[in-house]
């Protein structure tokens, strides 16, 4: 079974998320959008468009999304098979949160890595 088959996201709190946001803007040139963040679009080694953007956005640092964890960021990953890979987590003993999400966007469902980090996995809608 595939397991993780690439980023589908990182995203961080931040004191100030305007001004951070306004920073990774002005001095590392990414395009954030009014929402928080930027999607980079994948290309290949030609750099030709492929399926698939991963996500990279900051928000305010109050919210609770990436509880239980306790970092300050939460990294997405792209899998192909979720309900597999989260049975497969359970069955090794990993601290697989129960909760799972099911939308437009895909399907989540979310780790506590030994450090305590929130980690997010996300099967990407079909058309994806």
């Amino acid at each position: 079974m595939k397991r993780v088959t690439g980023i589908g996201g990182i995203f961080f709190k931040a004191r100030d998320p305007g001004a951070l946001q306004a920073w990774y803007r002005k001095h590392l040139g990414i395009d954030v959008q009014d929402w928080g963040g930027a999607a980079f679009r994948w290309t290949d080694d030609a750099g030709n468009p492929v399926k698939g953007t991963t996500i990279w956005s900051v928000g305010g640092g109050d919210g609770d999304y990436f509880a239980p964890g306790t970092a300050p960021f939460m990294i997405n990953y792209r899998v192909a098979d979720l309900a597999a890979l989260l049975q497969a987590l359970r069955d090794e003993g990993c601290n697989v949160l129960d909760k799972t999400d099911d939308s437009e966007y895909g399907k989540f469902g979310w780790v506590i890595d030994p450090e305590g980090n929130k980690v997010e996995l996300w099967q990407p809608p079909e058309r994806q």
